[in-house]
């Protein structure tokens, strides 16, 4: 069984603001406590294709994911390593990244697609997010009704660590156009 779930948000920023915000949340210090799951982001891979303009990207990322303290002492920890691809197209102003995980695979798999694009009523002034995730429970697909209640606590988790990145999102956002209207008035923030 697969449990998946589609989101859509809407941030009253340029898209360049928004994918700025994109690549600095994990790193600024102020939303480390907003993001506590995640524990460390190491850039593996990055290549900007000469002929098409776009740029490639791999992350690692260690997350701290606590589930149930049943499934825990089944699989044995609550870390879980996941691959992160992002591919920018600034021609066409598209930022698209997929995230999955390579740990605890034969547990549960999870993928979450983010997509970035100018908003179509707003192209200039406004960022539309399309996020998809899906969530399978391995090991238990042959008591689905148990399978099926996991899916959904983790869904739920997916759902608030979603709401918490948009929160960290918004809050660089602001700083980034903060600090752009600083650096064109020529203030230091």
């Amino acid at each position: 069984m697969v449990k998946a779930y589609s989101q859509e948000h809407t941030y009253k920023h340029p898209w360049e603001r928004v994918t700025s915000a994109s690549w600095r949340k994990f790193a600024d210090p102020e939303n480390k406590h907003t993001l506590s799951h995640i524990l460390q982001v190491d850039t593996l891979n990055h290549e900007l294709d000469s002929d098409s303009g776009k740029l490639y990207t791999t992350r690692a990322i260690t997350i701290h994911a606590p589930g149930p303290w049943f499934l825990r002492k089944i699989v044995g920890q609550d870390i879980c390593h996941c691959v992160e691809s992002t591919v920018v197209d600034a021609k066409t102003r598209s930022m698209q990244l997929a995230t999955m995980n390579i740990s605890l695979q034969k547990y549960v798999e999870v993928e979450e697609k983010i997509r970035y694009d100018p908003h179509p009523d707003n192209p200039n002034g406004w960022t539309i997010c399309r996020q998809e995730t899906s969530i399978r429970i391995k090991p238990l697909s042959k008591l689905a009704s148990m399978a099926e209640k996991i899916e959904q606590k983790c869904v739920e988790k997916f759902q608030q660590n979603s709401a918490k990145g948009r929160e960290v999102m918004e809050r660089m956002c602001k700083y980034l156009e903060a600090e752009s209207s600083s650096r064109a008035r020529g203030i230091s923030v």
